[in-house]
This record gives C-alpha cells, structure tokens and sequence, in this order.
C-alpha cells in the first residue's frame, strides 16, 4: 500500500529544511507504517514549554531551526504511541535518507533520552 501526506502534515513541514522535506515525501512513499507530520518547525516559547513538562532535555532542539521533524504513526486513522508502530517509520526514513544522500540521525537510537518520532539532519553535515 502507498500512502501519502495529509495537508496537515505538509503545512506542519513549512519551515523546515528543503532536505528534511524530501526524505519525509520521500519515506512516505516508502513505508509499510502510514504515518504524519506531528511537528516540524518549532518555536523557542514551545520549546521551553515542553522543557517544562519533561517531554524534552534541551532548549537546543533542532526543531527551532527547521532541521528536525517529530512522525507519528496513524493506525486505524489514529496516533498511536506504541513504539512497534514507530520502526517501519524510522526505517523508511533510513531508506530515504540514503537513497536522498541525506544524514539523519533517528531519536528512537538514543540511548539517554529515546524520542521514537524524532528525525534530524545530522549536525556534522547540516550545522
């Protein structure tokens, strides 16, 4: 089955890096897992707003600069937060990324702070 991206999910990409943008269109086309855009571009007041509610360690997110997407998988049309859903995603991101020439670095590897929607382009590549 292909899926595609919701409108929701691509206004939530406005912003964000041209890069990230075609590994996302790109995963979608490639995934077993539907999934959408949770968030892209984010705020500083956001982001010290999650800080606060312990759902991030960092005012340093790269999703302030456009760099970083949060994906979440739809099942049966709904979010789910159960991570076996999250693997087929991250997967078709790897897939894209490479495919694409593009550096990511996937939350759900982190072993400190595991974040299973999130994707970033790499800092070593993309500063």
């Amino acid at each position: 089955m292909t899926y595609k991206l919701s409108e929701k999910s691509l206004e939530r990409l406005k912003g964000v890096h041209p890069d990230l943008v075609k590994v996302v269109k790109r995963a979608i086309e490639l995934t077993t897992q539907d999934f959408m855009v949770l968030e892209g571009l984010r705020t500083l007041e956001r982001q010290k707003h999650l800080l606060k509610k312990g759902a991030t360690k960092t005012l340093r997110s790269r999703h302030i600069v456009g760099k970083a997407v949060d994906l979440v998988p739809l099942v049966n049309g709904k979010v789910s937060w159960d991570w076996k859903y999250y693997w087929p995603i991250v997967e078709a991101m790897q897939k894209a990324s490479s495919e694409l020439g593009v550096q990511l670095i996937h939350g759900a590897h982190w072993k400190s702070f595991p974040d299973a929607p999130h994707h970033e382009l790499n800092r070593k590549h993309y500063p």
